[in-house]
């Protein structure tokens, strides 16, 4: 097949690892996306590489913080990229120049702020290219079904970044999942330090919140967990706690947490219900030991499970740390092999990125079609559904102080 052009929209933290004043201080110091494409670029799945921000002045910066923590630490790993806007122009609309430059068949991934995952999707999806989109999708059910009707009408693949289907205990946990009768209770709780919030300022409370950010991760794993078994969500009310991050300079709508409670019903027997609790926060101490605390519960009729993902039972004690410290290989292995070439390809986060680089590429090649793809069960913009549902109606029950409904009716989703 042949190798996947691809362009990375989104210059930040988790393509690049660059925060605007060097390396970010979290697990992802030289990215995810970038490292990635690197990576499968030396292994003949992608070709050219492109990268598209608003602020072209970064990019010397950039291109130096890459060099330094890619290139050097992994055998010369070709870290080059075509970027736009030019480096001495500012452009909030560089992303259709960049699109413009691509073939159909190509590729982007997006990870730039919520609100302009769905118009850069939709542009791209136009121009008949494959989209990945960080979760979450899209803020808004209606975008969400927009770009799935456009996205059918073009042919092309639009796939979820939700990466914690890949680690393996959670993958683990939906196959056992199966076995264990009827859903009837989840809780799930996810955090971040307070310092990553000097990383969000300009959008966190503004564009998105913390529930969008962090809720979404353990609201897709249960809906993959509980889809397969026939439950639908049917009613979400939300709860926030504040104070934290005001108090550090963050916009006056920012919550430091916030939990949603989600009721399911098995579309095939409405008599049967279960609860799903999810809990998210960015107020998390400074010195929490673990970037992301995460951790949930699931009860089932016939058995239960339990997975704790911020201490897998990797311990460091380090004197610059100050303290003991709980790293995640699983996610992103920075750690090169006995040659020293990258060799993270069985970190889930990579393992995320490849999933959607093959797919795209079998795609191009006539052997499947996008739907193929939802069959599989991928996080595709078809399998993500409830997900950006569920958030959606999180946030307007904050906003308008009551339970928000979905429904699916002739099986279209809707929220009342």
């Amino acid at each position: 097949m042949e190798p996947l052009n691809v362009l990375m929209v989104g210059t930040g933290e988790y393509t690049t690892g660059f925060v605007g004043t060097g390396g970010s201080a979290s697990d992802k110091k030289v990215g995810v996306v970038g490292l990635s494409m690197f990576d499968l670029r030396r292994r003949g799945k992608v070709g050219k590489l492109g990268m598209v921000g608003v602020n072209g002045t970064k990019y010397p910066a950039i291109r130096e913080h890459l060099h330094k923590n890619i290139t050097l630490a992994y055998n010369n790993l070709d870290t080059s990229f075509e970027s736009f806007p030019a480096d001495d122009a500012k452009d909030p609309d560089a992303y259709k120049t960049a699109i413009d430059a691509l073939k159909p068949g190509d590729a982007i991934t997006i990870f730039t702020p919520d609100t302009t995952h769905y118009p850069i999707a939709l542009y791209a999806i136009e121009r008949k290219i494959h989209v990945m989109i960080t979760k979450p999708a899209v803020k808004l059910l209606e975008h969400h079904l927009a770009l799935l009707d456009a996205a059918e009408k073009h042919g092309v693949y639009v796939y979820i970044e939700h990466h914690k289907r890949y680690d393996p205990a959670y993958a683990d946990a939906k196959f056992r999942a199966k076995k264990l009768g009827d859903f009837n209770y989840f809780y799930s709780y996810m955090s971040q330090p307070k310092f990553q919030l000097e990383t969000f300022k300009a959008w966190a409370g503004i564009d998105s919140d913390i529930s969008y950010y962090l809720n979404s991760h353990h609201v897709d794993i249960c809906d993959s967990m509980v889809s397969q078994l026939g439950y639908v969500p049917v009613k979400v009310s939300a709860s926030a706690s504040k104070g934290v991050a005001t108090s550090l300079g963050l916009h006056e709508n920012t919550e430091d947490t916030i939990s949603l409670l989600v009721h399911w019903e098995k579309k095939d027997d409405p008599s049967k219900h279960a609860t799903g609790v999810y809990t998210a926060s960015w107020t998390a101490p400074q010195k929490a030991g673990v970037h992301s605390n995460q951790y949930f519960h699931y009860l089932a009729q016939e058995g239960e499970i339990t997975i704790n993902q911020a201490k897998r039972g990797y311990d460091v004690a380090e004197d610059a740390a100050g303290q003991l410290v709980w790293y995640n290989p699983f996610y992103m292995r920075y750690a090169p092999d006995e040659d020293g070439n990258f060799n993270g390809q069985s970190g889930y986060g990579y393992v995320s990125m490849e999933k959607f680089v093959d797919g795209c590429r079998s795609i191009n090649a006539g052997e499947l079609k996008p739907v193929d793809l939802d069959a599989k069960g991928l996080p595709t913009l078809r399998n993500t559904i409830a997900t950006t549902a569920i958030l959606e109606a999180g946030r307007r029950s904050l906003d308008e102080g009551r339970e928000v409904s979905i429904k699916q009716t002739d099986g279209v989703w809707s929220l009342a």
